[in-house]
């Protein structure tokens, strides 16, 4: 009887840890960072967050001036081999999820325990686009070459690489005719997840973006107006 009421003691204790987690974590991305930065007079160069209403995003120029993705990210390795895409969507997150999980019908116990805890690996989901459109879950922002360029060194830090270049994953668990999987950098969990890396981001290119957030919405809330 004791055991019984000390376990039930300990699960009680860790709902409650979790359910304050949560609530703090919600409160966290209301916190808004870069709210009042000071425009550089630079030229723009135009970037999109993304999300499909959970997963957030960011999308950039396949190329420009500053940095040609097309070196790293090769459009032979899609389905379509489609060489006019003019931007790139890149996504951060858990490799189980992302290869094992396409509906989620499919997601596994195993691979929900190995996301929350941390004890997985990660991959960048990138994926080419010929055109993007403004909507409730397709915000553009206008960058500087400064900022645009701390952002290229954020996504960059998060390949994995070998000998110096990008390490493409060969899986048929891809989504379209225009995406790919590559090694990245990191380890998914409760307390950092897609949206997280999304958000970081946006940080690290000095741009409007919450403290801290799990979810898509903690970023959009912050490009509503």
């Amino acid at each position: 009887m004791k055991t019984i009421k000390k376990t039930l003691k300990y699960i009680g204790l860790f709902l409650l840890a979790l359910i304050t987690y949560g609530l703090l974590v919600s409160l966290l991305s209301f916190i808004p960072v870069n709210s009042n930065k000071v425009e550089v007079d630079e030229p723009k160069i135009e970037i999109f967050i993304l999300s499909n209403g959970v997963h957030t995003d960011i999308v950039v120029p396949v190329k420009n001036d500053t940095f040609d993705w097309s070196k790293q990210i090769k459009f032979e390795y899609t389905k379509a081999k489609d060489s006019t895409a003019k931007y790139l969507a890149m996504g951060w997150g858990d490799r189980g999820f992302y290869l094992e999980t396409p509906t989620w019908a499919d997601l596994k116990v195993s691979t929900a325990l190995k996301a929350t805890t941390g004890l997985s690996s990660s991959a960048l989901h990138t994926t080419f686009y010929k055109t993007m459109k403004e909507d409730a879950y397709c915000k553009k922002i206008q960058i500087s070459t400064s900022e645009y360029q701390k952002l290229v060194v954020f996504i960059n830090d998060s390949f994995e690489t070998k000998y110096g270049s990008t390490i493409k994953i060969d899986t048929d668990a891809v989504y379209g005719k225009n995406d790919i999987f590559y090694e990245a950098k990191g380890s998914y969990s409760l307390f950092y997840t897609c949206n997280s890396w999304a958000n970081q981001a946006l940080k690290s290119a000095n741009q409007k973006a919450a403290l801290h957030t799990l979810t898509d919405t903690g970023i959009f809330r912050h490009y509503s107006k």
